[in-house]
């Protein structure tokens, strides 16, 4: 749900999404053209990258899945933050609206940020902050922003359709057989999928396993995994696009058991991008249940979605 949310205005007249799903759920309120920055993170639309960015992460988000963990939580036990703002570019910007989130402190710009890098200029803006871990929590935030930023009935009706599409999947699975699924949203070191993931599994046909629903998402042993044994694996890491997540799948399978999980003895092991598709708690999101149900359910849905939004996976097609 939003946390601290400003009270319902009849519309601001320029906004700064610090949160790459803040900033696609105001282009689904119909308020893209009010928005004047963005995060370094907000990258749809895609028309959205031309807007400055008004944040940037404090660690190299370049180098592999191992050394971004390093990185983040060396930061965190020094009591570092992870992203700075640019103070500059957003007083010359001059929003009347700020958007941001308090559910993760790792995944995008929160209002400690704020505070921490300058609490007498930004925190003085009014601040919607979205928090959900759960598919309705998710929806329910969806709609106090549309009110705090007086767009009330846009975000109803956004919501019903959304949640139209999510019974409409479910309606199409119910009496399939359920495979055993183990999404992975970090590669070294794994981590279980938690939050909406273990939802989103379940509405797709799927029986969840190791993520808990509503939980972050933690650090998982490998051997979790292999007594886990799934029947499939996705694996779709964190901000990772599709290409990026391929480049360190062998890392997967150079582990011992791999090739004697039911899933790579099946060869269904798949890759996803993550970062529009599961990581973010954004409209994009409710398109998730039908690409789970396209890996896990061939048979009943096309894949419209493969090679866009997930791929199959087989040891040594990359590297």
């Amino acid at each position: 749900m939003a946390e601290k949310a400003v009270p319902a205005i009849d519309e601001p007249r320029r906004i700064v999404s610090l949160l790459a799903s803040g900033t696609e759920l105001l282009c689904a309120l119909g308020l893209g053209d009010k928005l004047v920055g963005r995060s370094h993170e907000c990258d749809y639309p895609a028309w959205v990258r031309n807007l400055p960015e008004v944040s940037r992460p404090t660690f190299d988000i370049s180098g592999s899945s191992r050394e971004i963990d390093e990185l983040v939580r060396a930061r965190l036990r020094a009591g570092e933050p992870l992203y700075q703002i640019d103070e500059a570019l957003l007083a010359t910007l001059a929003p009347d609206l700020l958007v941001t989130q308090t559910h993760c402190e790792v995944c995008a710009v929160s209002p400690a940020d704020l505070v921490h890098h300058h609490p007498a200029k930004l925190t003085r803006r009014p601040v919607v902050a979205l928090s959900g871990g759960t598919i309705a929590a998710i929806l329910e935030g969806f709609l106090a922003v549309a009110n705090a930023v007086g767009r009330s009935e846009a975000g109803v009706r956004l919501v019903n359709e959304l949640q139209a599409r999510l019974a409409a999947v479910r309606e199409r699975v119910a009496g399939l057989t359920r495979p055993r699924v183990v999404c992975l949203e970090w590669i070294e070191p794994p981590f279980a999928m938690g939050n909406w993931g273990p939802e989103l599994v379940e509405l797709a046909g799927g029986r969840s396993l190791l993520g808990a629903v509503g939980a972050h998402s933690t650090t998982t042993p490998w051997q979790a995994v292999l007594e886990a044994n799934p029947d499939v694996l996705i694996v779709t890491p964190c901000g990772f696009e599709l290409s990026r997540a391929e480049l360190e799948m062998h890392l997967l399978a150079s582990r011992p058991g791999y090739a004697e999980l039911a899933a790579a003895r099946a060869d269904r092991v798949f890759v996803a991008d993550g970062n529009r598709y599961f990581n973010r708690s954004s409209p994009s999101l409710f398109d998730t249940p039908e690409i789970l149900a396209e890996m896990l359910h061939p048979d009943a849905f096309e894949p419209r979605h493969e090679g866009t939004a997930w791929r199959r996976w087989r040891a040594g097609a990359c590297s």
